[in-house]
């Protein structure tokens, strides 16, 4: 059993962790929030916490660091603390899961990976999204064999979202939601040869970018990880290029909250069938066939199947270390490459 305290209370993890750990009460239990005294202060915190009734809220580190039940600690904090909470958990012989990005920048993280293997403990980042349904699509069209040799693939993450660049002009978006769809590529593909990287602030002139084009290179193929906040028209998440056929996927759905009523409550649905991604391929004999790829439903409570298989059964993690820091190199040089 992994016995979970969280240090932080912020939306992710009201949102997108204890729903689904909730689903998993045979593997997970949670023990402790962790929120800072100033945090619960604040008008109405008190009343919400009594909401989860089955979790000990404290404003005690020591409370979750020194309880020798606790074999897993969930940093959700903002990404200038992740370093020194992990610390401090491993210390405690912890394991950790750390919202992404784990550090800063790719020495922060290659040095507090060395740490947790020092320790001989597991720390992981919470690369949930590659449980989308659209990212799981891919992989089961890819896996059918049925597109040939892989060409290209496209990712693509659009929006038209010109009230952020009104109200947060200093947002930096390829750290944000990029290291989640350029971690997508990478577990679906591995490590790649070389990178290239159009970064750009197309609204406003403020350093921030709206805009990314990252273009991750393979043996004989490439892989394109787009985001644009300016894209009015619906466009498709994924496109795949075999030698033998294509397969689009459009937006699925990500989350199937029944509530927006703390406690969240989720349900894993399969999205309705006209949604599902389309494969067109020829065969040996030359035959073309069109095909529907039935959609898995997306459960970001696989990252806590993943983190038990490793810490309990101590099957290698779902998230390698080298994934790990190929992510933070390509967004490392993307930021880098922004203009």
């Amino acid at each position: 059993m992994l016995v979970a305290a969280y240090i932080g209370f912020g939306n992710s993890v009201i949102r997108y962790h204890l729903p689904y750990v909730n689903l998993r009460k045979d593997k997970v239990k949670v023990k402790y929030i962790y929120r800072r005294e100033e945090d619960r202060a604040l008008e109405g915190e008190k009343e919400r916490e009594a909401l989860y009734k089955d979790y000990i809220f404290t404003s005690r580190l020591e409370d979750i660091l020194e309880d020798p039940e606790v074999n897993l600690i969930v940093v959700n904090t903002p990404n200038t603390t992740h370093v020194m909470y992990a610390k401090m958990a491993l210390d405690a012989g912890k394991n950790v899961l750390v919202e992404k990005p784990i550090a800063m920048n790719y020495e922060e993280t290659k040095d507090l990976l060395e740490y947790a293997k020092e320790k001989e403990l597991t720390l992981m980042p919470n690369h949930n999204r590659r449980f989308d349904t659209d990212c799981l699509a891919v992989k089961d069209a890819i896996a059918s064999g049925k597109l040939g040799r892989l060409i290209e693939i496209e990712s693509h993450y659009d929006y038209f979202r010109q009230e952020h660049f009104l109200t947060e002009p200093e947002m930096v978006i390829v750290s944000g939601l990029g290291i989640h769809t350029t971690d997508q590529i990478v577990s679906m593909l591995g490590v790649p040869k070389r990178c290239q990287y159009d970064v750009r602030s197309v609204y406003f002139d403020s350093g921030a970018d709206d805009y990314f084009d990252i273009d991750l290179f393979y043996d004989g193929m490439k892989a394109i990880v787009k985001t644009n906040y300016l894209v009015k028209t619906k466009y498709p998440r994924f496109i795949v290029h075999g030698d033998h056929g294509s397969f689009i996927k459009y937006g699925g759905k990500h989350n199937s909250d029944t509530s927006y009523t703390e406690p969240i409550q989720v349900k894993l649905e399969v999205e309705d069938e006209s949604d599902w991604g389309v494969m067109e391929y020829v065969d040996e004999q030359g035959e073309t066939h069109i095909e529907k790829i039935p959609s898995q439903p997306t459960d970001y409570g696989r990252i806590y199947d993943g983190l038990y298989e490793t810490i309990i059964n101590q099957a290698p993690k779902l998230v390698a270390d080298e994934e790990v820091l190929a992510d933070m190199k390509i967004i490392e040089e993307a930021m880098e490459a922004c203009i």
